[in-house]
């Protein structure tokens, strides 16, 4: 019997050579690693079909991209038409989260102008920088001169990528951030589905000015007086996710992970974890 599905989400993974991308798609797909870990070669691609608590489903297509130099002609070509985008790296390589404003730049270069994107921060659970309290005093202050200053001082080891640093890099760019681990498995779940659900909102607000037969729709609702408290916030509340997203009432005991930071980031659509 065949699927049944809404709508098809193209996604796509996308960070230097060994950040980890497959393996996340791994995680999440199969729920386990690979039993042999190489390079991807060109693109590789699965899909997966997700329900809505709301019914139906959505079907996404994962693009999984290679991250050489020799491949970034190959790459690049399926960023058209992608949605959703995780931008990986990995904090124990530096040169890795230096890169990411490449590839960010490329992306939005060949893809739409509402493409939504999270900054991932992998293999976190190969550091332990900050303590509980620690992370939280992070998350409060991101983005004042005095975290900042700190930062330069922390980090002593070289190529370890500070979770701050990611925020600061997500803040500038209008990005969501999590960190994750492909290989205990944390936050892999909740990453995917929490860019498909913004994704799945992004397009139940509008409709589609790609679509020729929907230009004339669009013009008249930005018409409609009512339009502007229609669309109250782009930002995803913990209540509107885990009511949406079928097997997710977990998720609504830490409120901060789908919320954006009230005084930082909440006009720049920052998701911290």
């Amino acid at each position: 019997m065949a699927e049944e599905y809404e709508h098809v989400y193209k996604i796509i993974l996308l960070g230097d050579a060994t950040v980890g991308k497959s393996h996340l798609l791994c995680r999440y797909i199969k729920g386990n690693l690979p039993i042999q870990s190489k390079a991807t070669i060109g693109v590789e691609f699965a899909t997966k079909t997700v329900p809505l608590a709301s019914g139906g489903s959505i079907k996404a297509q994962i693009w999984d991209t290679a991250g050489q130099e020799r491949y970034r002609s190959i790459t690049s070509a399926h960023y058209r038409r992608a949605v959703g985008a995780l931008l990986v790296y990995d904090v124990t390589n530096r040169i890795s989260f230096y890169n990411c404003k490449k590839w960010l730049n490329e992306l939005r270069a060949s893809s739409y102008d509402d493409i939504v994107i999270l900054l991932i921060a992998n293999k976190i659970d190969l550091i332990n920088k900050y303590n509980t309290n620690e992370k939280e005093n992070v998350k409060e202050n991101v983005g004042s001169q005095e975290i900042k200053d700190t930062v330069q001082e922390i980090n002593t080891d070289v190529d370890v990528v500070l979770m701050i640093e990611g925020m600061e890099f997500a803040n500038e760019n209008n990005l969501y951030f999590f960190e994750a681990s492909a290989v205990t498995g944390y936050n892999v779940k909740e990453i995917f589905e929490f860019l498909i659900q913004q994704i799945y909102n992004l397009k139940s607000r509008l409709p589609s000015i790609r679509d020729s037969n929907t230009l004339n729709t669009l013009t008249n609702t930005l018409t409609n007086k009512n339009f502007n408290t229609n669309l109250s916030s782009k930002n995803l509340s913990s209540k509107n996710f885990t009511e949406n997203f079928t097997g997710t009432k977990n998720l609504e005991k830490n409120s901060r992970q789908f919320g954006c930071l009230e005084q930082n980031c909440l006009t720049n659509n920052c998701i911290i974890q």
